[in-house]
């Protein structure tokens, strides 16, 4: 620090704030970078991840990580700009190379003691780019593999999600101990093959929530990917480093999976398009599935155009029918949102009135939401076990705590049980297909927007267990679900999300184009 080249006249005391603020973020000292920043709600934060607004939010962010990574000051340029302010813009170092910049405005105010104190209103970070951010990719390429020279999708680039076999690589899925013993896979999955047919080149392997039992995003190895939408929120998963792929703009296309929600849930909580596509109708070779009653294959993109590229490529002669009897809402599963998320509901219910595209929207009543979520919060842990379980014994204590519970809870269903329920679910897939027949289901795609990365465990459970009842209807079903991004709650993406009647995939996109 000492010998660092200052540029510029600095007023009294800003360099030594300066050297306290750095030494402070050197250590992580929590409390004395919140002293320097300045009160109220008009404080900003900015970096790579987003911006972050008021001390109370900044103070979170700072709470909720594990401190800076290390790094020198370089040269220091100051530049007073009257009114008790100036700018400092820092050339930094990291010990891990390569070269950032800060830019801070500080504010010079007196203190009830009568002193003097600089503090931060507003700052940037800017880091050299790592070439791997080890928590959205688990391997690049420039590209992995390339596509056809001919075709619709020439130009666009996939991040597939580590669950499918990509040909020459093992899957890892979210779990270093798996991939250590996984074999090379000889042969593309089904999914990626028909993408690269059509001209896409895959990027990368992207990360996944350990064997994709999540829809939040978070990875006890490999850790978070950030949320490009929402600084300091949760992605959403467990297709979550594809998505955060796709809505940073590495790539293209993200190529997930869809159990529960889990592409539904990144595409609402990032602001992309997301598409759950009809069971089956999809091939699911090449795929390590979690629970194949309702396994399913999708894409996230940052354009309707390219998500109806993708799954026109892909899904072949399977989603094409174009039928549709109408909408419908059932105001028992939006009831189960956040007040805000209804709020931007029901006022985007109200545009499409307005503009005469839902003049013949019902309201339906389906089967009790707790029975259905736990028809398939038994059949889903009773298959995850059957599929998994045999290396989890094997290996015990190798997943993080959350998803080895849920693992726990699977091997605790009987035979019996599980016979029971399988036959429940027949009986709701009937009765939800009975009720809705031909019509499109409109409801919020999570039930919120996306909570923060430094939220209880407690807490991040209750949204995903109030989002999985919104999303189990049609994991149930079997249906395709498209999430639009077409609400915000205080400025937070959230899906519109339309279920329709099965094998309508490529309409479903059109049909959401229309509506937003």
């Amino acid at each position: 620090m000492t010998d660092s080249v200052v540029t510029g006249t600095a007023p009294d005391g800003l360099l030594d704030a300066f050297w306290e603020y750095e030494r402070a973020l050197m250590a992580n000292e929590v409390e004395t970078l919140d002293r320097l920043f300045a009160p109220g709600e008009e404080t900003l934060l900015g970096d790579a991840g987003g911006i972050l607004v008021g001390h109370d939010a900044i103070s979170a962010f700072r709470q909720g990580r594990d401190g800076a990574p290390a790094r020198i000051i370089g040269d220091l340029q100051v530049r007073d700009l009257g009114n008790d302010r100036a700018l400092i813009v820092a050339v930094t170092l990291p010990a891990s190379g390569g070269r950032g910049q800060q830019t801070q405005v500080w504010h010079r105010s007196s203190t009830n003691d009568g002193d003097v104190d600089w503090l931060i209103e507003a700052t940037h970070e800017s880091v050299p780019a790592p070439a791997i951010a080890a928590s959205v990719w688990r391997i690049v390429g420039s590209p992995l593999v390339a596509g056809a020279v001919d075709g619709p999708l020439v130009g666009k680039t996939v991040a597939v999600k580590d669950l499918f076999a990509v040909a020459g690589f093992a899957v890892g899925a979210g779990v270093p101990a798996y991939l250590a013993e996984s074999p090379r896979s000889v042969t593309h999955a089904s999914a990626v093959t028909a993408l690269l047919a059509a001209g896409a080149a895959v990027q990368g392997i992207a990360q996944t929530d350990e064997f994709a039992y999540s829809v939040a995003g978070k990875n006890s190895h490999y850790g978070t990917p950030p949320n490009v939408a929402v600084a300091g929120a949760i992605p959403g998963g467990s297709s979550s480093g594809p998505a955060t792929a796709v809505a940073s703009g590495q790539v293209s296309i993200g190529l997930g999976t869809d159990t529960g929600g889990s592409i539904r849930v990144p595409a609402s909580y990032q602001g992309l398009w997301g598409l759950r596509t009809t069971h089956d109708a999809i091939a699911r070779d090449g795929l390590l599935g979690l629970a194949p009653s309702f396994d399913t294959v999708g894409w996230m993109t940052r354009d309707a155009a390219t998500l109806r590229a993708a799954a026109s490529a892909s899904l072949g002669s399977a989603g094409r029918k174009a039928v549709f009897g109408g909408f419908a809402v059932a105001p028992a599963l939006v009831a189960l949102a956040s007040p805000g998320v209804q709020d931007a509901f029901a006022a985007a219910l109200m545009r499409l009135a307005e503009a005469g595209l839902t003049d013949d929207l019902v309201e339906l009543t389906l089967p009790d939401v707790d029975d259905l979520h736990e028809i398939f919060r038994t059949v889903q842990s009773a298959e995850a076990w059957a599929t998994h379980g045999e290396w989890i014994t094997a290996h015990p204590g190798f997943l993080g705590g959350e998803i080895a519970a849920r693992f726990a809870f699977g091997s605790t269903v009987d035979p019996d049980t599980r016979s029971f329920a399988s036959q429940a679910l027949e009986l709701a897939r009937e009765r939800i297909e009975s009720i809705v027949g031909d019509r499109v289901l409109l409801l919020p795609s999570a039930s919120s927007t996306a909570p923060s990365t430094t939220a209880d465990a407690e807490i991040i459970e209750q949204v995903r267990q109030t989002t999985l009842r919104l999303s189990c209807v049609a994991s149930i079903a079997g249906r395709p679900a498209l999430s639009v991004p077409a609400l915000t709650v205080d400025g937070a993406p959230v899906g519109f999300c339309l279920v329709g009647p099965p094998n309508t995939d490529i309409a479903l996109i059109a049909l959401g184009e229309s509506l937003a």
